[in-house]
């Protein structure tokens, strides 16, 4: 059975979107008919996942406060309004144990792969309120239990579990929030960092880009607060 979604007359807003896994959830809404909008704070182009052009894009820091507000503002008063907010935007970064680790390096994991949720989502929650919309963040595998020299990344992505379980929570009944939990992601930068490594067995970011889809559709009405393995076979 192949499922088609409609997502005609929605908003869409990606942050992350020139990543890879950002992209491909843009151009997964795109097909669906959804109005996409991406954030980053690197511009489209030639370096990046997402072409220039691809969709509306709206360069913002959204480990910044004002950036985070000015982003979700610009995307509602473009489009006239938010259905749905992908928080894609995150990092990597490990190696070293705790003793060993930079509070700099501690505070850039955090910034980024939980500040910009909470920062995204606050600003589009009033909005989504009105839509009866529907958050879906990236969390990890990780995040489930610890593990050496990665630290302040699996805590910031359990933290997105648990700010996700929480918004579920505030919001029942208004907003559906739910977490994706991939392992490793079969993009470029992987392959690069880890070339020896079984790039069979890792998902591809347009699988995880569907499952993204289906939790944001009306395919999942009941499902909020969950944090959904998407694994594969990594």
């Amino acid at each position: 059975m192949h499922a088609e979604f409609d997502f005609d007359g929605d908003v869409v807003l990606v942050t992350g979107a020139s990543g890879t896994l950002g992209s491909a959830v843009c151009r997964a809404f795109d097909e669906a008919g959804a109005t996409v909008c991406g954030t980053d704070v690197v511009e489209p182009g030639e370096e990046t996942q997402l072409d220039r052009g691809e969709v509306p894009f709206y360069r913002g820091d959204l480990t910044d406060d004002t950036a985070a507000e000015q982003v979700v503002s610009g995307v509602v008063d473009a489009h006239g309004g938010l259905d749905c907010l992908c928080n894609v935007a995150g990092m990597w970064k490990g190696g070293s144990p705790i003793e060993e680790t930079d509070a700099d390096e501690f505070d850039q994991v955090f910034d980024v792969n939980l500040k910009t949720m909470f920062l995204a989502s606050k600003y589009a929650l009033p909005h989504l309120q009105e839509s009866s919309g529907a958050i879906v963040s990236v969390s990890a595998r990780a995040s489930l239990e610890g593990g050496e020299g990665d630290g302040p990344y699996r805590a910031s992505k359990a933290g997105v579990r648990l700010l996700t379980e929480t918004i579920a929570e505030e919001n029942a009944g208004e907003v559906r929030a739910n977490a994706v939990m991939p392992s490793v992601i079969d993009t470029p930068a992987n392959r690069e960092m880890m070339p020896d490594a079984d790039h069979d067995s890792w998902v591809d970011p347009a699988d995880i880009a569907r499952v993204v889809v289906t939790l944001c559709s009306d395919a999942a009405p009941p499902t909020s607060g969950a944090a959904v393995p998407v694994y594969g076979e990594a």
